[in-house]
């Protein structure tokens, strides 16, 4: 009931449209009902007189009942019409939620879900809650409508028949209601199969390069054989209990034929049913099942509905883990002081990846995190804008612990400059104004210019309208890379994240890059992770993480002189020492 009542929410925009359409289809179902009455009417009354005076009403009732038709055909335009539109808008309406709370969801959840599965959430789980949003309440109505109405009427033609019809029937529900169960089991495997179809595929588009660069084409269509042939059994599970649902109650809806064909030929041969009644009784036959067919495909059509809005439930449901506080306030007045006071972080139930970390760093400062990977340093700066919070201890900007802060004027103040550059499908111009969107042409230019990009996108065809490919593959990694960097110099934080920016470049690229990013750190707090060495000698602290936490810090010269962590992870990168990896290992644990 808790799940009915979150989706029948979703009509209340729409109220008018639903009412109407309901009166349309309860019209609709009246008229359905009347005819039968009409024509047993007119065989009592009409067709009995005259020759005369059946000719003189022909005319009047051709007019009458043209008009009762052309109502019905006004009532499921509307109902067709409308009430598909209202279906549409309500899919739009769920998809829209979902989506924003997709972007409200913290890091942990995408950590543990895979992006073709929400996907899958997104588009062929809400198309059935359409159909179901529209058809289902209408069929319903319709459906239950005609068949008390018809119930009440052949009892008024005859009791005896119609309990006979009614006991045919209770055995038809009883058989729907235990099928009914089973195929709801399978609907829900058949969106998760689906899901897991479109996971895979998500997968390996997204991997195609990795795929054709190790000639692997034959373990990815292997690996999507399995899926799909998962999702094949579960569809065949699925339409064998249908096959047996729609079977058994076409036998049913036959033997309701039977029984009142033999049952009705006794009770006239019997004397207490009229032919002409009989007659009647078998129109309204017709109307009591024909809605029972319908509300048939309506098991299937609920079931389909249900199960893709529950799946739907459980994302909307799913709380954010980082949220704003309810006293958050507003990070105003930037200087970019940052404190951490004895954090201690781990992801989900591991073991903690950062253990009573403390470091204070100076407002316009630069200060480089190096040491091993895996020693916790790109955790460092996901909790500075709250990527994650902290398990325990705080991170400060200016004094202000950072979850007391409003996580958009938080992350507003933060520039993130990442090894792995994504670039959204779209122009240069659109990705670089991602850092400011209602930049103006003259302040994106700027922005590239500072990137040191301006010269190549004015070399391309297009210029800052050129398209970029999916994730920028049309470019080079150091194209992406000062795009990136021109985004966040158009949105001018205070403080500024470089995570191994330069890594993956080579050596002229990252020249060029180098300069790009000593540009965008002027005046600004800056945390850079860096790899290479040579990036980071002019920091004015560096701060090196090791398994067991803070290991050293200090200038490159004063950390050269104390020949410890830092001097021997430098040497090893410019002097070619060699040591085996436990001597490594040892060395890190010693310090």
């Amino acid at each position: 009931m808790n799940v009915m009542k979150k989706f029948i929410s979703y009509y209340r925009p729409y109220k008018k449209i639903f009412i109407l359409d309901m009166i349309c289809a309860f019209t609709i179902s009246i008229i359905d009902l009347a005819f039968p009455q009409i024509l047993n009417y007119l065989n009592k009354t009409l067709y009995l007189d005259t020759k005369e005076a059946i000719m003189n009403s022909l005319l009047y009732l051709f007019i009458g009942l043209l008009i009762l038709y052309i109502v019905r055909a006004l009532c499921r335009y509307y109902v067709n019409g409308q009430g598909h539109i209202m279906g549409a808008r309500m899919e739009s309406d769920m998809r829209q939620d979902l989506f924003n709370h997709y972007e409200k969801l913290s890091f942990s959840y995408y950590d543990q879900n895979n992006t073709g599965e929400m996907m899958s959430k997104l588009v062929s789980d809400l198309f059935d809650i359409s159909e179901f949003a529209h058809h289902g309440p209408e069929n319903l109505f319709i459906s239950l409508l005609k068949i008390c109405g018809s119930f009440i009427l052949l009892a008024m033609i005859h009791i005896p028949l119609t309990l006979i019809l009614l006991a045919v029937t209770m055995v038809m529900l009883v058989f729907s209601y235990h099928q009914n169960k089973r195929m709801q089991e399978t609907f829900s495997d058949n969106r998760k199969k689906i899901a897991g179809v479109n996971a895979r595929l998500q997968d390996s588009l997204a991997g195609i390069r990795v795929v054709k660069s190790f000639a692997n084409e034959d373990l990815e269509r292997e690996k999507f054989y399995q899926s799909n042939q998962r999702f094949l059994k579960s569809k065949e599970n699925n339409y064998k209990i249908m096959g047996s649902f729609y079977g058994f109650n076409n036998f049913f809806q036959g033997l309701l034929y039977i029984v009142i064909l033999v049952a009705g030929a006794y009770f006239v041969a019997d004397g207490s049913l009229a032919p002409t009644a009989l007659a009647t009784y078998a129109l309204y036959i017709n109307i009591f099942v024909a809605p029972i067919e319908i509300l048939v495909e309506f098991t299937e059509m609920f079931q389909k509905g249900f199960s893709g809005f529950k799946r739907f439930l459980e994302v909307i449901e799913t709380e954010p883990t980082i949220v704003d506080a309810p006293n958050a306030v507003d990070l105003t007045d930037v200087t970019g002081v940052i404190d951490y006071q004895h954090v201690t972080f781990a992801y989900q139930a591991d073991e903690p990846v950062l253990e009573d970390i403390n470091f204070h760093i100076e407002a316009g400062k630069n200060i480089a995190l190096v040491g091993p990977s895996g020693g916790g340093k790109t955790t460092i700066c996901s909790l500075l804008p709250r990527f994650y919070d902290v398990n325990q201890g705080s991170v400060m900007i200016d004094g202000k612990d950072v979850r007391d802060l409003s996580l958009y004027s938080l992350r507003k103040a933060i520039g993130i400059v990442q090894q792995d550059v994504y670039l959204f499908t779209g122009t240069i111009k659109e990705n670089i104004a991602y850092g400011k969107p209602k930049a103006s042409d003259e302040e994106i230019i700027e922005a590239a210019k500072k990137a040191n990009i301006h010269e190549f996108i004015l070399s391309l065809p297009q210029g800052y309208d050129t398209f970029v490919g999916e994730r920028g593959t049309r470019l080079s990694g150091g194209q992406k890379q000062r795009i990136s960097i021109a985004r966040v110099f158009l949105k001018d934080p205070k403080i500024l994240i470089l995570d191994e920016a330069t890594s993956a470049l080579d050596n002229e690229s990252e020249r060029h890059i180098q300069k790009s990013l000593e540009a965008l750190a002027k005046n600004r707090t800056t945390v850079t992770i860096a790899h290479r060495l040579s990036t980071i000698q002019n920091a004015d602290e560096i701060i090196v993480i090791s398994e067991n936490g803070l290991a050293e810090r200090g200038d490159h010269e004063s950390l050269m002189k104390l020949n410890g962590v830092y001097a021997k992870y430098y040497l090893m990168q410019f002097e070619g020492l060699d040591f085996d990896r436990q001597t490594n290992a040892m060395l890190y644990s010693d310090s």
